[in-house]
């Protein structure tokens, strides 16, 4: 998910009654929520190298046990540094050490356990295993988890500002919606896969299909857009939890061009292009064609999850192809 859901996540832990477990108890939640993103730094390498290196080391266990314990001595380090200078607020709780750990633990936790609601793939066991796992479940920024959080946080700032002994509350029901809401989209996008199978066994005809996928979308959360089909041959169709009508009746092929492209051998063809495999292994369903500008060929390849015009080339590789090139029979 999004930094600020992120950090939305970590306040409202510590508004639930959290912060009162030690001082530095709020900050080290909202730090240690967004923790495993250091990973971000990788999109100053350019190109599509960054995709083979986000959400994978520093959201695997390794990671889930080192970054925890770094910010807790960070913190720590910090309230002494403050002792030491003067400048440590007066009213702050003293440093529990034990406390201040755990909740270290739960913001980094947080983290990649908000990550797997999206259809991007967060890889949980980096090192140890590469595989990629998929919630496809909530768009990665949802304006509805955002109100639900904010008005939580709002609320509850406001009792304890007025000394309400249950301050707590609204940032609990906060979360309880929160955790129901992203239940219900989860059953969302079961349903919506599962009305296109259905549909797709009632058909002799269809392309032979390889995956489904209900991908989420902005703020129409009763909607997903469905991505089916097989390699370079992606269809895509529209489900609402509110239509009854056919899903597939009006789906549509996912194509770089209206022409039947030529099929590259991309397996051949990434390994003398390090942004192309950095492409393909992130990518969860890759279709490509051709492209000719002037005497030269290109390769356009992108993920069929991520086709919408806001998203622009940022999912998408080109590269320009030799006269010898490989291609395979279709």
């Amino acid at each position: 998910m999004d930094n600020l859901t992120h950090s939305l996540a970590g306040a409202v832990l510590g508004q639930m009654g959290l912060k009162k477990k030690t001082g530095l108890a709020m900050p080290t939640l909202i730090i240690a929520a967004n923790l495993p993103d250091i990973d971000a730094i990788a999109v100053l390498f350019g190109g599509h190298s960054h995709l083979a290196i986000r959400r994978g080391i520093t959201h695997g266990p390794i990671a889930m046990v080192v970054l925890p314990i770094i910010l807790w001595a960070i913190m720590i380090g910090f309230d002494v540094w403050q002792v030491k200078r003067g400048k440590r607020p007066e009213d702050r709780l003293p440093i529990n050490r034990k406390w201040l750990l755990t909740l270290a633990f739960i913001g980094t936790l947080s983290h990649p356990a908000l990550d797997l609601l999206n259809s991007y793939g967060v890889r949980f066991l980096e090192p140890f295993s590469s595989r990629w796992f998929y919630g496809d479940t909530m768009f990665i920024i949802d304006l509805w988890i955002w109100i639900a959080l904010i008005l939580g946080l709002f609320l509850s700032l406001r009792r304890e500002k007025k000394a309400h002994i249950r301050y707590y509350r609204p940032a609990m029901l906060s979360c309880a919606a929160v955790l129901s809401y992203i239940n219900v989209n989860m059953m969302i996008s079961v349903h919506a896969v599962s009305r296109a199978d259905y549909e797709i066994s009632q058909s002799i005809d269809r392309h032979q299909i390889k995956q489904i996928v209900a991908n989420p979308v902005p703020f129409a959360f009763w909607h997903r857009d469905i991505i089916l089909g097989g390699p370079n041959d992606y269809y895509q169709a529209s489900y609402s939890l509110f239509d009854e009508g056919r899903v597939l009746d009006d789906s549509t092929p996912i194509e770089v061009s209206k022409h039947a492209p030529p099929v590259l051998n991309l397996q051949q063809l990434r390994k003398d292009n390090p942004d192309l495999d950095a492409f393909l292994f992130w990518s969860r369903m890759p279709y490509h064609g051709v492209v000719r500008e002037g005497d030269a060929s290109y390769a356009v390849v992108g993920d069929a999850r991520f086709t919408h015009p806001l998203v622009g080339d940022r999912f998408r590789v080109k590269v320009k192809l030799a006269k010898d090139v490989q291609f395979v029979s279709q």
